[in-house]
């Protein structure tokens, strides 16, 4: 080796890398809010911001406002961050479902966040209705739901999970799921859940404590007066891979419908003749499921 090649080696040796290229991410955060006002619950706020957009379509609909949460961004993945906050006052109605279900792309690196506040006065009703959300192979996600409902308030809340579209010949064999949920009423803890699959999905999926092999799972959570009532009309509604409890606690009575499935298509079955009774229940009579759940 002669004194150049020690040169150019010490040279080598000494090189920057060029740092790596920052990915675009998608951030969204939209507010509404409503009160109620002359006999029907009226916009009072509304802000946007990013990928995060509400819209209110017109109704038959009197007494309850119907709001259409969108992602113009078209799906999350790693990084991306989307949040959500609903305020209704004091009386007030509303519906609000999605333009169409939330899709969880591969990430390279980190989770998508999705954050959902959810405040409700004395008297209010919300019926939570979103869409499913589909994970693709190697989706990560972590979901955090908080919802503070005053006594006398009404919930009404659904979320339907897809992992891997089986029409689609979809196989999700790695991912990360994390739903982290907290419903408080009067200020007193009244629901907690905090679920979490991470890894070979399949493995999990397959456990008969998670799945049992289905790929499509679904939560309802129904808070209202008159739980007690209502858990016979639904079992009557209930398909036979599905369970509902009336869970009493000194916070109150909270509803907690379960469901597995083979496949979206099945979930819907399932799902749908319970989310179109309830919602008729907490809001009022005529306002059953979401037109865009039928789109």
């Amino acid at each position: 080796m002669n004194k150049h090649d020690t040169i150019a080696g010490a040279a080598d040796s000494t090189q920057v890398k060029a740092p790596a290229a920052r990915m675009q991410r998608a951030r969204g955060a939209a507010r509404l809010s409503a009160t109620h006002l002359d006999g029907r619950t009226r916009l009072a706020r509304l802000y946007q911001q990013g990928s995060a957009k509400i819209r209110m379509p017109r109704s038959h609909h009197y007494f309850a406002l119907d709001a259409v949460l969108i992602n113009t961004s078209g799906g999350l993945t790693g990084g991306d961050q989307m949040d959500w906050t609903i305020d209704l006052g004091r009386n007030a109605k509303a519906i609000v479902t999605t333009q169409a279900c939330e899709r969880i792309y591969r990430a390279r690196s980190d989770a998508a966040c999705i954050n959902t506040d959810i405040t409700l006065s004395e008297g209010a009703a919300l019926s939570w209705l979103p869409q499913e959300t589909i994970l693709f192979d190697g989706g990560a996600y972590v979901r955090k739901l908080t919802v503070r409902l005053a006594p006398g308030a009404s919930f009404l809340m659904v979320e339907p999970l897809i992992i891997g579209r089986t029409a689609m010949g979809e196989i999700v064999n790695s991912g990360s799921i994390h739903d982290h949920w907290r419903i408080y009423r009067g200020g007193h803890l009244l629901h907690a859940e905090d679920m979490r699959l991470d890894g070979d999905m399949q493995t999990l999926l397959n456990r008969a404590s998670t799945a049992a092999g289905a790929i499509a799972l679904a939560t309802i959570i129904v808070v209202h007066d008159d739980c007690d009532d209502m858990v016979e009309p639904l079992r009557q509604r209930l398909g036979a891979n599905s369970g509902i409890s009336c869970i009493h606690s000194s916070a109150g009575k909270r509803l907690v419908f379960r469901c597995i499935a083979e496949s979206g298509f099945a979930l819907r079955k399932e799902i749908v003749p319970v989310i179109d009774w309830c919602n008729s229940k907490i809001i009022g009579p005529g306002h059953g499921l979401p037109k865009l759940w039928n789109t």
